[in-house]
């Protein structure tokens, strides 16, 4: 099962002064790499052997930047509800200043879309959307668009 799995990076730094200078309300955008070629994985076969409705992947992985530095961490879960085409997938972001959780329909191919469903502390009360777009070399380019 190939979950695309959430990482942040560029333009954080514009996000994050935002939130921490107390803006109020706006929107926000925010480039994310996410590096699923380290950390931790685990599939999870609980039907029948191979890849089938209800498996679970499962995983807690590196946040980087652009140039590959770690900037947080990723973890989260995926449950295959139409196998070789896409997943239910829920996952938290967490940054130095808080964290940020997504959910949705995840596809095995193409750009996925899924709702941001909140934050903790500088991400605390945001909403919208995560789209993710497989880079073919194990990591995704995601981006977040944040409203207040």
């Amino acid at each position: 099962m190939m979950c695309k799995l959430a990482a942040v990076g560029c333009t954080l730094s514009l996000l994050m002064d935002c939130a921490q200078a107390g803006k109020g309300p706006g929107t926000y955008t925010m480039m994310v790499v996410a590096d699923a070629t380290r950390g931790t994985k685990s599939p999870v076969d609980v039907g029948p052997a191979g890849s089938s409705q209800g498996d679970l992947f499962v995983f807690d992985q590196p946040l980087v930047d652009q140039k590959g530095m770690d900037i947080g961490t990723n973890s989260g879960f995926c449950v295959s509800t139409k196998p070789g085409e896409y997943s239910e997938c829920q996952w938290t972001l967490k940054l130095g200043d808080g964290t940020i959780t997504v959910a949705g329909r995840e596809a095995e191919k193409g750009t996925s879309r899924v709702s941001v469903i909140g934050g903790t502390g500088a991400y605390a009360g945001v909403r919208g959307e995560l789209a993710t777009t497989s880079n073919g070399n194990g990591t995704f380019t995601q981006v977040l668009t944040l409203n207040r």
